[in-house]
Formats: C-alpha cells, structure tokens, sequence
C-alpha cells in the first residue's frame, strides 16, 4: 500500500457532520480543562516560578529575558512564559493566566487527535482516540497544571498530525513544512520540540521497503525541512546571541552559556537532578500515569497487529513511541511528564483496534481492581482526616475535618460507583469517576489545598507585622515569596550559595533603616542568631525566621561581590 494512499473509507469533508457523541466527548474535555482556572494561585514547585517570571515581564515591559526577582532566569527558554505574560498583559488576572495556556494547548491536542484519526479511519475511531486520550491521567494532570510540558506536548503533537497528513493521507507541502516550523517552536519551548523528526525512521523504513511505490510526499524540498526548523530557532536565537554578546555585564553571557549548552546536551546526557534508572519510565511511570492505555495493547493486540499490517500508520506510531520512551530512558534524569509528548499518538495508534465495547475480562477485572484499591485509599484517608490524623493529609494541616469529608465523600462515591458497576463497562466507569473526581478536586480540592500551598498569610503577616513600607531580604528562598509579597523585596542572586547569600543580607540589612531578612530555620547560617530571630510560621514544610539588626551577629565575614535584585511590591496581582 502506498504510504500516502488514502483508506478508502476516510470521511471526505463536504459529508462531514458532527455527530452526538464527539460533541458530548468535546464538552466534557472542556469543562475538565477549564474547570477551576481562576480558583487557585500557583503552587510548588514549577508554577510560581513561570508566573513570576511573567508577572516581570508584564510590570517590567522586558520580555525577552525571563527573570525572577530581577534576576535573569536561564534554565528554560521564554515561550511558555510569554504565553502566561501574554493572558496576564489581555485580563490583568494572574490566577486565570497562568493555567491558561495549558489547558487550551490540551484542548488543540485533542482536536488534533480527534481529527486526524476520522480522518485516516472514521468518526467512531476518533471517538475512541479522543476518550483513550482523556483516560490517560498523566494527560489531564499535566493539562490541568502550569509546567511547560502539556505545551510542548501539544507543539510535538501539531507537528506529528502535520507529517501524518503529508505522509499518510495526501501530499501537502503547507502541512509538511508546518511540521518543522512547530518542531523549531517547541525547540524554544523547551529542548525536546525536534522529537517529531524521529518519526522520519519508520517511514523511511517503510519506505524503503516499499520504494516501488514511493509518493509524492517523498521530494527533494522534503529535505529544506530542518532549514525551516531552524530558521525558527534563530528568530530566537540570533536575538539572543546578539544582545548576550554586546552586554558587558558577565550574567548575561553566563544566561547564554547556561540555556544554551547547559540546559541542552550536557543535562541530557550528564544530568545532576532527578537521577533514576534506565526502566523508570516502563516500568514506574507508563504503567501508572497512561493507565489503561499500556494493558489495552496486551488486551487487544491481536486486533493492533492486525490494523498495523493494514494500515501502516499505525506501526510508525508505535515505532516512534517506542523511539521517544527509549530516547528519554537513555538520559540518567528523568522525570515522569518527559514522556507524554508520546502519549497523544499512543492513543492514536490504538483506536483502530481498540473496541471499547468488547470488555476483555481479564482487563476489566485489572481497571475496576486499581479504581477500588484508589476508593478504598480514598475513604480511609478521608476517615483519618475526620479523626485528625494530620500525616494522613499532610498537605491540610490546618484543615484536616474538611479535607477528611472531602476525600470520603470522594472516596464513597468511588466505592458505591464501582460496586453498582462491577459487570458493566470498566472504561466508561473509569472515565466517569475520573471526570467526577476532577470536578471535586478542582473546586473543594482547590479551595482546602490553596492557603497550604502558598505563602500567601505568611507573607501578609510579615508585611504586617513590621510595616507594609518595610524591605524585606530573601535567603535561601523560593519563587512563591517574591510573587506573594506586600513588600518590597531583594535577594542576593538565586543562584548562589546559601553563605553568600547570607553574607551579602547581612551587609544589605544594615546599610538601610527598616530592612529586614527572612531564612528558612534549616539554613546554616554564621551571620545571623537563630534563637534571636521571629518565628514567622510554617510554609512549604518549613519554618520560617525575621531577623532585624538586632537579631544578627556583630561581625559577618564579607561576602566575595554584592549582588542584589529588588523587585517593588510584587503583590497583589
């Protein structure tokens, strides 16, 4: 079969018409995506620091540089931050902003699977695409939160359904050369947007295999692809290398250095941080974060072997999950939402074979198995909560009865679901109390977890405890104080160590009247008394201690150079 052959049942688009059910699957993603935006402020540990970041970009009017607190910040390119900059710039609401972005880039994703897969098959093989999509937990998560990989995911995706329409339903250069352009723009949202060209191994091998038939999608111009990609790079870059290379001050050409090569192939293949071994992915994340989709190829793969062989689409799909799982397993860091780039086109590549009518015994037994272990976790954790056991729902310390009823009545409605529905359809169950669940969280969930999730009545009783008109100096700190701060704010650079940090507070706190410094208790400090300082409360699992000049030692050894960053009143936004 030729590559690009159309199937000869794909819908022509003068007959299309939306039916029910796509629409019915439609509203319920939108209502999930957007459920909750504007009911919570940014949590720990990602999101406070993109939505400072636009919050200067906004208030600054310099949107090139992403900084926090005045500072430049280098470990990831400004797309997905100018993106939050942009809809807080349109509304001026920050809490609606940043999740903003995510949870449309989810919802393109969706129409890109839905469409793609009526396209290639039928309207009843997009359904199911679109609901394996939902089903997936690590989708919605990751839709649902304001980190940068749900937006390159959706731009990884564009470009995957581009080449699938010049590769397998017809020749189209607009669509061919889109692909690269969207490669090139998740490059500068985050490193990994070349992804897509790996799809360019199968279907070459498939090619080759078939070159008595090449198509016209195969043409020398093919080969001005990676040009593209690049000249979308350098929209960025250039500017980048530019103004970087005519600045005199050294954290500059240290931002270049850092997003350039540091972020790139060297925490590829020599990464510091979450080190974890080479199956983390099979074997911890797949199985649990894409829950069902991975048993479902176990369950129907004498129908997926039969639809690979008919339709070859689906082997290049499944080839190129497996190139993404395996070029992120290759990596020594890892993270779990690294590999949902991949899981939109697993979803794809399983629909025609998937009948989710035909509930596989053994399958339905594993779903409704997992769903009531959840329940159960869910009703004794709520029990635990309504008797005050705060380690049970340590994230709720000051709220432990209402998180208690919460999660029983989450709980109960697992439990009592799965009981009135253990014969019948376990994808439909799963789904729905997925949805319900969704519904809960983003709204109940929100309002408990928020006071605890953020500095917000910490950083309000400081501003009030020694004056709103007060300066206040951050050491050792975190993103969120900055963003919720009544006061006017400096920090010692973000990016050095804790005893500089601690040695140019010192020398800061007594230049000026009415400065004060904040410190984790965990700090080892020289500079200051511990037992001096004001209790200013718990946040993010750790106290927090105000010293004044009173509270410090006589003598601090000077610190090496004195850097500092003010940012004017950061809150409210």
């Amino acid at each position: 079969m030729p590559l690009n052959q159309v199937q000869s049942h794909t819908i022509s688009e003068s007959n299309f018409q939306w039916d029910k059910l796509s629409i019915l699957l439609f509203s319920i993603a939108i209502i999930l995506l957007f459920w909750g935006i504007g009911w919570r402020a940014p949590w720990p540990a990602d999101e406070p620091r993109f939505a400072e970041v636009a919050r200067e970009m906004v208030a600054t009017g310099h949107w090139f540089f992403p900084m926090r607190g005045g500072e430049l910040y280098p470990d990831k390119p400004p797309v997905f931050m100018w993106s939050i900059a942009f809809f807080y710039w349109m509304t001026g609401n920050l809490k609606v902003s940043f999740l903003l972005p995510n949870a449309l880039c989810g919802l393109l994703t969706l129409v890109l699977v839905w469409d793609v897969a009526r396209r290639l098959w039928d309207v009843k093989t997009a359904r199911t695409a679109l609901f394996l999509l939902l089903l997936a937990p690590q989708f919605l998560i990751q839709a649902k939160n304001a980190q940068i990989d749900a937006m390159v995911a959706c731009w990884i995706t564009v470009s995957c359904y581009c080449l699938i329409r010049h590769f397998f339903i017809s020749p189209n250069w607009r669509f061919y050369f889109l692909a690269w352009v969207m490669m090139g723009l998740g490059v500068i949202t985050k490193g990994v947007g070349f992804l897509p060209a790996l799809m360019f191994i199968p279907i070459a091998i498939y090619a080759f295999q078939n070159r008595h038939a090449l198509p016209a999608s195969f043409a020398k111009k093919a080969w001005f692809g990676p040009l593209v990609m690049l000249a979308v790079i350098a929209v960025w870059l250039i500017p980048l290398l530019i103004l970087t290379g005519s600045s005199e001050d050294p954290q500059f050409q240290a931002y270049r250095d850092n997003i350039l090569f540091r972020q790139t192939a060297e925490r590829y293949a020599n990464s510091l941080g979450h080190l974890q071994p080479w199956h983390y992915f099979i074997s911890s994340v797949i199985p649990a974060f894409w829950f069902p989709l991975p048993f479902m190829v176990i369950a129907f793969w004498k129908p997926l072997r039969d639809s690979w062989k008919q339709y070859p689409i689906v082997w290049v799909l499944l080839s190129w999950v497996v190139l993404v799982v395996l070029f992120f397993s290759i990596s020594p860091g890892k993270r779990g939402v690294y590999v949902l780039p991949a899981l939109p086109m697993l979803a794809l590549a399983l629909s025609p074979a998937v009948n989710l009518l035909d509930n596989k015994r053994w399958l339905h037994w594993l779903i409704m198995g997992v769903l009531t272990l959840i329940g159960v976790v869910l009703f004794i954790g709520g029990i635990a909560g309504i008797a005050g056991l705060e380690k049970a729902v340590r994230e709720l310390e000051e709220q432990t009865l209402q998180a208690g009823v919460m999660l029983c009545i989450t709980g109960g409605i697992w439990l009592a679901t799965l009981w009135y529905r253990r014969d019948r359809n376990a994808y439909l169950t799963m789904g729905s109390l997925l949805a319900v669940t969704w519904m809960i969280f983003a709204s109940w969930g929100y309002h408990l977890l928020d006071p605890n999730r953020t500095p917000k009545a910490m950083m309000a009783e400081i501003a009030h405890s020694v004056g709103h008109g007060s300066e206040l100096g951050l050491v050792n700190f975190k993103e969120q104080h900055i963003l919720f701060s009544p006061q006017t704010v400096t920090h010692f650079s973000y990016l050095a160590p804790i005893a500089e940090q601690e040695q140019r507070a010192w020398v800061w706190l007594h230049e000026a009247p009415d400065r004060y410094v904040l410190i984790p208790d965990s700090a080892e400090v020289s500079c200051f008394v511990m037992s001096k300082g004001k209790d200013m409360g718990l946040a993010h699992r750790r106290h927090w201690i105000l010293f004044d000049p009173s509270s410090a030692e006589p003598k601090c050894t000077p610190p090496q150079s004195m850097r500092k960053f003010v940012t004017q009143r950061p809150y409210p936004w």
